[in-house]
């Protein structure tokens, strides 16, 4: 009987060559720790609109809610034709499930190209408020146009959704270096992001151990590209949360080195990388497909923990500790982090290191 249900969505674009690569690595890293995975792949996306007449089928959000975890692959919904059936499925799914943190780690690795040595901090983005319009309210648009020369964009701050996205911030602070930084503009936006810094102040009472202090968005940002290594957990309202870590990917070699889990409310997990759907590269057999395989990778680690799965746990381990070996050679990573393989190339060499009988990572 398998220990874990995990849904697989392919996405769009390059979606159909990472999220292969992902599932292939997860699977090679579970034979070798003995965890059973039952693999459930649904359709999404532009093939589901052209399969089905719409690009989140009927039945997809009830068979995901029985399942584990997913892996959402890039989905490129800005090329959608303008029709009924092609709506963006991400607001949908984390609205659904309740996925209110965004979980992104930003890490650099010798000879690829990052601009600092020693970059280990994750940014914790809130995920189903703040200026994004398809995520802000129950029912229409938090932008829309009074008159054709006026555009309007509501940002919504609640204090519920900043408490808890500070305390899913606060417990991942506690399992690293005990730090976290809150990032905000109260200085401007006095009541929204003062809410805000508030609700986190009032969460971090129940953690005396995490040391807590505050950096105004605009300075971070710098901060961001003079002293990296000073920050371990930052926490931060949506839209400044989107752009600062795909600032801080470009610190680490690009957003092929920008991973991403959604976590929430419910038990369920969704491994979604920080990156689009790429179509210029797509079908290339370029992609760096290390985003997508350590989105996965975190995902069956929280499970692990949630759930109690040390098998899942040992399997995130080995998946990470062939990740980083392969990363380590030019031979075996891909062209944006100065390698010469392609995505085939670096997935095979990721296998391989799971495969080393060798191995030290054990369930």
């Amino acid at each position: 009987m398998a220990q874990l249900t995990i849904g697989i969505l392919d996405g769009d674009d390059i979606g159909p060559e990472i999220v292969p690569a992902s599932v292939r690595v997860a699977k090679a890293a579970a034979a070798r720790t003995g965890l059973e995975i039952d693999w459930r792949p649904m359709p999404i996306g532009r093939s589901a609109l052209d399969s089905h007449g719409t690009t989140m089928p009927e039945g997809t959000l009830e068979q995901l809610t029985t399942m584990d975890g997913f892996i959402l692959g890039p989905i490129g919904h800005r090329a959608y034709p303008k029709v009924n059936g092609a709506i963006n499925p991400h607001p949908i799914l984390r609205k659904h499930f309740g996925l209110f943190a965004n979980i992104r780690p930003t890490r650099s690795f010798p000879g690829l190209g990052a601009l600092f040595d020693d970059v280990d901090l994750v940014i914790v983005r809130e995920n189903n408020e703040g200026f994004q319009p398809d995520r802000n309210v129950v029912a229409g648009s938090g932008e829309f146009r009074p008159t054709e020369d006026t555009t309007i964009s509501v940002r919504v701050i609640t204090r519920p959704g900043s408490y808890r996205v500070a305390r899913a911030a606060l417990e991942l602070a506690r399992t690293r270096r005990r730090k976290l930084t809150l990032v905000h503009k109260n200085t401007v936006f006095k009541l929204g992001c003062g809410m805000f810094v508030e609700e986190c102040y009032r969460a971090a009472e129940e953690f005396p151990d995490v040391v807590v202090d505050e950096v105004i968005v605009d300075t971070f940002a710098m901060r961001l590209l003079r002293d990296p290594q000073t920050f371990d957990v930052v926490v931060t309202t949506n839209m400044f949360g989107d752009i600062l870590s795909d600032e801080a990917a470009g610190l680490v070699g690009g957003l092929g080195m920008a991973p991403g889990l959604c976590i929430g409310e419910g038990n369920i997990a969704m491994a979604q990388a920080a990156h689009g759907s790429a179509p210029d590269i797509a079908g290339k057999g370029i992609v760096n497909p290390y985003a997508m395989i350590e989105s996965t990778r975190m995902m069956l680690e929280w499970l692990g923990h949630n759930r109690g799965i040390d098998k899942a746990v040992a399997a995130a381990r080995l998946m990470q500790a062939a990740t980083v070996s392969a990363l380590a050679q030019p031979e075996t990573r891909t062209g944006d982090i100065r390698g010469t393989a392609d995505t085939e190339g670096m997935t095979r060499a990721i296998l391989a290191a799971i495969e080393k009988k060798d191995s030290h990572v054990q369930a």
